[in-house]
């Protein structure tokens, strides 16, 4: 892995600085992909007008060959930090830099994979928040927007695609149009031998790409992605009534991504495992709809119009969550897309704006871009799109997007701020937001809805370290003993306390249908009666509202943990929702289990009741699917799990496929009931990206000594893998039950996390220290190291962000 020498991630004043000075015409970039496996030659011409006086150009390479600005050669020695000094002039000026570059394999920069399947290189770049000067020189911040011209030469073998549409002038030579204005971190060029899929729609050429080793699985799934791609332009143009902006639209899936997807105008890169190589359940194909309509919602909320700084990411991913959301259930087959979202993003945003790190939505106080890059979390994603559906229902639909088309008219092409967007709605009659803004978007933490029955009060009760005024119009399910039937309830919690009766044994959940960005814990007479009234229950988003209420309950200490798994026991044979089923299981065998007292007697009950699922579901059901996962992963007959690793006594419709196989082989691991040689001989016989990453998380997992030492140097960097590896290596190597085994490494985790940063950058420096963080060490003295680490200033901000994240984590599992 190639990671550029340290570098200043650039702070918000000099980017104010650098952008009252500059402003950029355009860039030429030259790319040799056909050079090596490990470096290209890139080679970069900026023409920009300045007002003359000193700046600096963002370069991160391996050689500075050499760089003039109007002529007149630069020193490279003075080169620094990834910062290139330039004595600018008045008026226009010409910088070219040549240089050589490393490909990455951390999912950022260039990133270079070769498949293990059929040993093919494959090439993407991802220029996302401090990448692209790894990439070519440029002046790295989003407010300094230009058209790009590339031109790029790969093996002949190869195909290339970017931003602009381009050709092949010539045998592996690439010429791209000139592209609309775009900010650095859009940039991205796609190269290898691709396999591509080509349509049009509405004027508009549509194309999706993957390895080869995965085409035919593509091919299988490229009509359900290509009609949600249209679907999704026939709505957001009847919406806005302003047509995509950026020409050709390519998805493209690439492997060892780290985030999603990404939205790069006119090449859009997402993760290749959404390309499914297995059967998945109707969740994640919902998962993988949403993430193409999200993706395609930033071609206006981001693209066409982008923030000025990063305190405002909001203006990007907060409206692409909702927009996604939204647009996905009204016009796809997934019209239970809310549903999925509140089994799969609630928590996300919950647990976020509970942690010591939490933050506004807008305004978020980013200084700089690396600090900025931990603020993509469940707040600005989850909690905004809440937000923003709420203001939607507020002011109304027709000023909600009146106000985003003035917004969008305005500022195209351009960058914006949040009083920007302000302004557009209040044009559009939204009134003065003052208030709401004040309350939803510039305070950070989350209120608790609290039913108090003696009082026949429902009571807001704000974080005590953030309070603010704020209002929730939510319904509010309750049902009487005996009786299934839920009567839903609006109402509306202003002040402390809004009067609601209810008799002393109902069952009440308070925002049931997540109307309100809140959190509420079912009390004892609910949690009493939900074991009877849950499996009676069949409205599956009230049935998401009750488990996403448990889930808040636990992790905030207000339910008992085997008050929970009551619930669990007796709600989950009747969940006919699979992301009801995955999720809930996952929960219970993950945090829940931290916190029970008897950790065998719930993986007990959790399998004992995924079981019925299994039997009840209808054969080869997507519920049945999620079912049998828990059910693995829970299984102790280790003769049953080998008969399961070779295909036979699978409940009807149950096949192996790539998937079972490794869900399978991970559990033999941990169990310990196979060794490093059987998991290495499966990788051999089958070789694939996703055989590579849970061949990693097996081998971790293996219950000897040998097996942390193998998954900790990758954590030193001494065992050198890519990013899905690495990450999958961490989460095996803390299992419970082992911590005879790992209990050396909570030292070593503790000392040896500051040298991290000398190994990895960027995405996912932290999510190694998330990965690796000895979260199994439930002891007070540990969560005292912990914390003094998190506060130790020399830490990287990204890790110490994490790791003070944990620590709440850790102290929440000790109790």
């Amino acid at each position: 892995m190639s990671v550029p020498g340290a570098s200043t991630s650039l702070r918000r004043d000099e980017a104010e600085r650098r952008a009252a000075l500059l402003d950029v015409t355009g860039y030429e970039l030259e790319l040799d992909l056909a050079t090596d496996e490990a470096t290209f030659p890139s080679r970069t011409t900026i023409t920009f007008t300045s007002a003359g006086g000193d700046t600096f150009v963002d370069v991160k390479p391996l050689e500075l060959r050499g760089a003039t600005l109007n002529g007149t050669e630069l020193d490279p020695a003075t080169l620094h930090a990834g910062r290139l000094p330039l004595p600018t002039e008045a008026g226009e000026n010409v910088l070219v830099v040549d240089a050589v570059m490393g490909f990455r394999t951390d999912g950022e920069g260039l990133h270079h994979h070769t498949d293990p399947a059929d040993g093919r290189r494959y090439v993407y770049g991802m220029s996302f928040m401090d990448a692209a000067p790894s990439v070519f020189a440029c002046f790295d911040q989003p407010d300094l927007k230009a058209p790009y011209t590339l031109t790029v030469r790969a093996p002949r073998d190869w195909t290339v695609t970017a931003n602009a549409p381009g050709t092949e002038a010539e045998p592996g030579l690439w010429r791209f149009e000139r592209s609309a204005p775009l900010a650095t971190y859009f940039v991205t060029v796609v190269a290898g031998p691709y396999h591509h899929v080509r349509d049009e729609h509405d004027g508009i050429r549509l194309g999706l790409s993957c390895r080869r080793s995965i085409a035919p699985h593509l091919d299988a799934d490229a009509e359900e992605l290509l009609t949600v791609t249209r679907q999704c332009f026939d709505e957001f143009h009847r919406l806005f009534g302003i047509r995509y902006p950026f020409g050709d639209y390519h998805q493209a899936f690439v492997p060892e991504f780290n985030a999603g997807a990404m939205e790069n105008p006119g090449c859009v890169t997402f993760r290749d495992p959404l390309v499914f190589t297995s059967r998945v359940t109707r969740g994640a194909r919902i998962q993988r709809a949403v993430t193409v309509a999200h993706e395609m919602a930033h071609q206006w909320f981001g693209n066409l119009v982008t923030p000025r700084w990063w305190d405002d990411l909001w203006l990007n991913e907060s409206f692409a969550e909702y927009m996604g959301n939204r647009v996905a259930a009204d016009v796809t087959e997934y019209g239970d897309t809310w549903v999925h979202n509140a089994h799969r993003r609630r928590q996300w945003g919950l647990v976020a704006d509970q942690r010591p790190s939490t933050h506004p939505v807008a305004g978020n106080g980013a200084e700089d871009a690396a600090g900025a890059l931990q603020d993509f979390d469940g707040i600005s994603y989850s909690k905004g799109s809440s937000v923003l559906k709420q203001l939607a229902a507020v002011v109304g639909d027709d000023v909600f997007v009146a106000g985003a088309v003035d917004h969008f008219t305005r500022h195209r092409f351009g960058n914006a701020t949040m009083n920007d967007l302000l302004g557009s709605w209040e044009r559009a009659g939204a009134g003065d937001l003052t208030g709401f803004v004040d309350g939803w978007l510039r305070a950070p933490g989350v209120d608790e809805l609290r039913l108090d029955r003696a009082a026949g009060t429902l009571r807001r009760v704000p974080p005590a370290a953030h309070p603010a005024e704020r209002t929730h119009a939510v319904r509010v399910a309750s049902a009487a003993p005996g009786d299934a039937t839920w009567r839903v309830d609006e109402v509306v919690l202003a002040g402390e306390g809004t009067p609601y009766d209810v008799g002393p044994d109902a069952a009440v959940v308070v925002d049931a249908y997540e109307d309100s960005w809140s959190w509420s814990a079912p009390d004892a007479a609910t949690l009493a009666a939900l074991p009877d009234l849950l499996p009676r229950t069949t409205d599956p988003m009230l049935r998401a509202g009750i488990w996403n209420a448990l889930r808040s309950g636990v992790h905030a200490g207000a339910v008992e943990p085997a008050a929970a798994l009551a619930v669990v026991a007796a709600g989950l044979p009747s969940e006919r929702d699979d992301d009801g089923v995955s999720v809930v299981t996952a929960w219970a065998l993950g945090r829940l289990r931290a916190v029970v007292a008897d950790p065998e007697d719930l993986e007990t009950q959790v399998r004992a009741a995924a079981e019925v699922v299994v039997r009840d579901a209808e054969p080869g059901s997507t519920v049945q699917l999620a079912g049998f996962g828990a059910v693995v992963a829970t299984t102790e007959d280790e003769a049953l799990l080998r008969s399961w690793l070779v295909g036979t006594d699978l409940p009807p419709g149950v096949e192996l496929d790539e998937a079972l196989r490794w869900k399978v082989l991970v559990r033999l691991a941990v169990r310990g009931a196979t060794d490093a040689d059987e998991l290495d001989a499966a990788l051999a016989a089958a070789p694939s990206a996703v055989a590579r990453t849970e061949h990693s998380r097996a081998r971790a997992s293996l219950p000897t000594a040998a097996a942390k030492e193998w998954a900790w140097a990758r954590f030193t960097g001494e065992a050198r893998v890519a990013n899905y590896e690495v990450e999958a290596a961490g989460l095996g190597l803390w299992q419970r039950g082992q911590e005879h085994l790992t209990e050396p490494y909570v030292e070593r985790y503790l000392t040896g996390l500051p040298a991290a940063a000398e190994v990895f950058s960027g995405w996912l420096l932290g999510d190694v220290a998330e990965a690796f963080f000895p979260l199994t060490a439930r002891r007070p003295e540990v969560l005292e190291r912990v914390r003094r680490l998190a506060a130790d200033p020399d830490l990287p901000g990204a890790v110490r962000r994490r790791v003070d994240d944990m620590a709440d984590e850790l102290a929440r599992r000790i109790g």
